[in-house]
This record gives C-alpha cells, structure tokens and sequence, in this order.
C-alpha cells in the first residue's frame, strides 16, 4: 500500500480520442503528446522544470523511437531530466503511474510527470531480415493490424480471447451485450450533458496541422458511432457461434494524456481545488490464462484491492479499460457487482482506444466521478495484450 503518492485535484488533462485515420493520422504522437503538456502546462501555470523525471507510455513504434522519452521531456521543456519509455499494450497508463509511485514511495524523486501518447493510424510497416528465407525474402510486419489480429502466444486474435472467456464463463448472451453497451453509450451521454460539463474538468483541445500552412483544434471526442438497440440487434456476431459484434467491441483511436504524480505538500501546493485530495494507494497486476485476456482485469483487481486494504463493497467508482463488453460482464459476475453502474461518463468501448493514453483517461474520469460523489475509493482495472491486466485504486478525499 503506497503512502506517499498523489495527484493535484486538476493535475492531469485528457485530449479528446479521434478515432484511427482521423484528423491526427499524421502527427508524429511523442510530439503531439509533448506539445499539448507544454501548452497544458503553460495554461496551468506550472513550470516544467518543476519535474524531476518523466515517464513515457507510448506502445506503438514512431519514427524516432530510440530518443522517445528524452525527446518529449525536451519538447515539454523539461530540457534537464530524463526519461523511461513504458510499452505495455493497454494497460501502460496504470503501468506508468505505478512506475511513477514507486519514484515518490522510494525517495528517488518528488515530482514526476506521467506522459501517455499514441498513435493507431498508420502504424508502421516493419520490414524484418530474413536471409534463410528463399533469396533471402524479408518477413514483414504491420504493427497495428498484426498485433491485434494474433497473439504468438495466445495463437488467435484479440476478440477470441474474449469469446473464450464468455464461454469459460456461460450464461453471457449476444443481447447481454448489446444491452450493456447501449448502457455504456447513455453513461457516455451524461458525459455530455449540460454543454460537456463534466468532460471540460479535464478535456484538454489537441491541436493538430491540417496542411502545412494550416492549423485547428479539436475539443471533443471524434469518430463515436451512435448507438440504439435496434442498431446493436441487427449487427451479427463476428466470430461464428459468439456474442460480440462490431457494436460491442471498441475502435482504435489516436490521443494523449498527462498526470502529474507528487508529494503531499506538493499536491496541495498545486490543487486548483485545496480541499480535494487525491492519493495513489495501490497497483495490481495479473496474468490470466492463455487465450483468456478478457479475463485478466479480475484478479488484477483483487490484487490491488488487496493491497489497499479493502474491498470492492467500499468501492464507489469502478473504470474499466473494456476493449470487449465480456470484460465488463465477466467482471461483474466474478466480483458481484451491478454491470449497468459501472464506467459512468464513459469507457474505451464507446470513445475508443489510443492504447497508451486509454487507461490514463479512465482514471482521470473516475477521479472526478469521486469528486462528484463527495470522495471515497476508486478502482481502476482493464486487460491488456498477452492475457495480462493491471489496476489501481484511488482514494479522493
């Protein structure tokens, strides 16, 4: 159990989520994601050079990948610390905080800041020597539709595992999928409400170059499918004899985050609300059976409830990273809570997946529900590539 990590009520932001071969599908991700924490920054008043050390979660491979971290430090003006690049297919943004935590838990530094950026659109095309191939013909790669299609391990792809666990579990039915994410669909509505009220807590715009001589900004979520139940009812199953259609899965998506992870004091010190505190207390992480990656955010979850020293019943915000809406479904049954009141204000399902920055924006959202609530805990949990998942729990008072 962590004691001495927090985050400043205000100390993190969100860009809207575009989704794949949108309006970012050029920007060079560790530049777009370093530029809008400098402008984030800037608007918050907070200098750079307030951090001691960076951590970058970003999973798809970028031109200039080598200098990642370092890089965006610079571009952030940060221009004297260092920085570690952290890949860990969905659930690096918890990987990054817990890596951040573990900085301030141990001494090594105070104040750090935690960067999550990618880009899904044109992902490279990796070209790989292969010179006992006939006439040495090289093995190829497209990082972004290869990877999601198969897992080397697993041996199928990613909306097979979730199948597997739906029928591992029994009971979970098509039209209990579509009515949970028709569900997720209104409480990504409540999001809206009011002129975007609670999303404009901490939605940052993106600004993005729509030419070489032009720019423009983006300061909502771009690329979500309106959702009905009749909508849902028609659309078939992906996979023969499953319950997931294309409704029921998320899209790939392009967007960045930023959380700024420090000191009590510090944490005070740079609240734009004194009177909220929000402390990291735990990280868990879990490697369910092969094939079985839906399964995974369980006993993540268990784990970092563990460490906390509580259990789900004093949980008053649960988030999930749902790339399927078994996870939310299997999750519900394991830990017997009520699937229909989780993920409020929204969920990866619906506003779609940048991978690196997704689990950073669900934490985010469930510390404003919190603040909402009046406080209380928090747990964060989702799968992640290789049948593994990761959580965390926070505590908003």
């Amino acid at each position: 159990m962590y004691s001495k990590t927090f985050i400043p009520y205000g100390g993190y932001y969100s860009t809207p989520f575009i989704r794949w071969q949108g309006s970012l599908q050029n920007e060079h991700p560790v530049e777009l994601g370093a530029n809008t924490a400098r402008k984030w920054l800037e608007a918050k008043k907070i200098d750079a050079k307030l951090f001691e050390y960076l951590i970058l979660g970003k999973t798809v491979g970028q031109k200039y990948d080598f200098y990642a971290a370092p890089w965006a430090a610079a571009l952030m003006g940060a221009t004297e610390i260092p920085g570690l690049q952290v890949p860990q297919a969905c659930s690096t943004s918890a990987t990054c905080l817990n890596q951040a935590a573990l900085g301030i838990e141990t001494g090594m530094y105070n104040n750090a800041f935690c960067l999550m950026t990618d880009r899904t659109s044109n992902g490279p095309h990796t070209i790989w020597p292969s010179p006992a191939n006939p006439g040495g013909v090289v093995t190829s790669e497209n990082w972004t539709i290869d990877n999601f299609n198969n897992d080397p391990w697993g041996g199928i792809p990613m909306v097979e595992t979730a199948e597997a666990v739906v029928r591992d579990s029994g009971g979970i039915t098509k039209e209990d999928c579509d009515r949970v994410t028709l569900r997720r669909y209104e409480q990504y509505q409540d999001a809206l409400a009011n002129d975007r009220e609670f999303q404009k807590r901490y939605m940052f715009a993106v600004e993005y170059k729509k030419n070489k001589k032009e720019t423009a900004s983006l300061e909502e979520d771009d690329g979500i499918t309106a959702t009905t139940k009749e909508g849902l009812a028609k659309l078939k199953p992906v996979v023969e004899g499953g319950v997931h259609s294309f409704g029921t899965q998320t899209h790939p998506a392009d967007g960045n985050c930023g959380v700024i992870m420090t000191t009590k004091e510090k944490a005070q010190e740079l609240s734009s609300d004194k009177s909220i505190e929000i402390q990291v207390l735990s990280y868990g992480y879990a490697r369910a059976p092969k094939g079985r990656m839906a399964a995974a955010g369980v006993p993540a979850a268990r784990m970092a409830l563990e460490k906390a020293g509580i259990d789900i019943n004093n949980v008053k915000s649960v988030k999930t990273h749902n790339p399927f809406v078994a996870n939310d479904l299997y999750l519900a049954k394991e830990m017997n809570i009520d699937v229909m009141k989780i993920n409020n204000y929204g969920c990866s399902l619906i506003y779609g997946h940048p991978q690196a920055p997704t689990g950073g924006r669900g934490v985010i959202e469930m510390i404003e529900e919190l603040v909402t609530l009046g406080g209380g805990y928090g747990l964060f949990t989702g799968c992640a590539g290789g049948d593994t998942g990761a959580a965390l729990v926070i505590k908003v008072s």
